[in-house]
């Protein structure tokens, strides 16, 4: 257990007996709520999704992701933490894309493994991996209260008793945004989503208000 806050919540870490009410958490959040995800109706809320089921088990696997449990029991927030271990990792994975019959999927994950090729942290900070947000969700009936502010930062403190230098997220709404801003994030590179165009010259995402950039941010932990 990391602690609980001030709503009586248990911050915990994710353990493998937890992944199946993770991955319905998500379901019912994150999957049809995230901005992009949305923008290209990816999954209704409650529907499954193979490859960002993939993904994220992939994720919580490394074992450094959060949860925040209610008195209920039931899972009220989670941020799913992943190492990534060079921009080798990025180009593997754009590769993979090809092979992958979903469309949609690939239109999202492209836009996020393209981007991050433009910038290499790892050479910036002289470093082998590091700690990277990729969810963040709150389920509902439990947001307004900063709870996602408060997965960031138990996040950040697994990040510093794991040894790691950098964190980053790829912010792609404007709340994770803000968030991220709030506890000292800084923005190294950013797309407004009416720039990145297909070969058309249309935008690929339309996505709603107030929403309008990818934000690749990071912060330093030494």
């Amino acid at each position: 257990m990391l602690a609980n806050n001030s709503n009586g919540l248990r911050m915990e870490l994710v353990t493998e007996p937890w992944f199946p009410e993770v991955i319905q958490h998500l379901r019912q959040t994150f999957f049809a709520d995230e901005p992009l995800n949305k923008a290209v109706n990816l999954c209704r809320p409650g529907d499954g999704h193979t490859l960002l089921e993939k993904h994220s088990l992939s994720s919580l696997r490394d074992g450094i992701s959060v949860m925040a449990i209610a008195n209920s029991g039931e899972i009220a927030g989670v941020v799913v933490n992943g190492i990534l271990h060079g921009n080798e990792d990025t180009g593997r994975a754009l590769d993979r894309l090809a092979e992958m019959d979903d469309e949609k999927f690939r239109k999202i994950f492209t836009l996020l493994y393209e981007e991050n090729l433009k910038i290499d942290l790892f050479e910036q900070f002289s470093v082998d991996s590091i700690f990277e947000i990729r969810i963040l969700s709150v389920d509902s009936k439990f947001r307004g209260q900063g709870l996602a502010k408060e997965l960031m930062r138990k996040s950040e403190e697994v990040a510093r008793t794991n040894g790691f230098q950098i964190m980053k997220t790829d912010a792609t709404g404007l709340f994770s945004q803000r968030v991220a801003n709030s506890l000292g994030f800084v923005t190294r590179h950013e797309i407004k989503y009416e720039d990145y165009l297909d070969q058309d010259g249309h935008p690929v995402f339309r996505v709603g208000a107030p929403h309008d950039r990818l934000k690749i941010m990071y912060k330093t932990l030494c």
